[in-house]
């Protein structure tokens, strides 16, 4: 994340911090899985994926490397999600409402997911020659593992 200004990475390293600091909460499982964040980061993705993109391809073409390793770097977001969901305790209440907390594992693994999200991004803009497209895509790798990892924590509340 080495082309990342500091006011990007102060954002970034706040709505992970925020991020995390909910999955600790004890907090209802919504009927409606709550995607808002989710949602919000993934459009913050796209769009920084398409900058991104214009920053290298304006000096650059595009290698097949350079997306395999934007499209591999999503997937693991995705895996990361569905492991850490595992890790989220669920449980009824007696008047009926699924809670959710998640655990130190769960906190662990989101702190390995940026780690190597970090790795991959470094990877990316190496492969890209140019422009910050590897940083760029932290947005992108958020929505992925969180919107995941949401959705598969209501189908656990919803099998109670």
């Amino acid at each position: 994340m080495q082309n990342m200004n500091g006011g990007g990475l102060f954002i970034a390293l706040v709505i992970v911090g925020f991020v995390v600091r909910q999955q600790l909460r004890v907090r209802p499982v919504r009927r409606n899985v709550s995607l808002i964040v989710p949602v919000v980061l993934g459009v913050l993705g796209a769009a920084l994926i398409a900058l991104g993109i214009a920053s290298v391809v304006k000096d650059h073409s595009l290698t097949a490397l350079f997306v395999v390793l934007l499209v591999a770097s999503l997937a693991v977001a995705g895996l990361f999600g569905a492991v850490r969901a595992r890790t989220v305790r669920i449980w009824r209440e007696p008047q009926a409402e699924v809670l959710r907390q998640g655990a130190m594992a769960t906190t662990g693994l989101w702190v390995a997911s940026v780690a190597v999200h970090t790795g991959l991004a470094l990877w990316i803009d190496h492969a890209a020659g140019t422009g910050s497209l590897g940083a760029a895509s932290l947005y992108a790798y958020l929505a992925i593992g969180l919107g995941t990892q949401n959705l598969l924590v209501r189908r656990r509340a919803v099998a109670l």
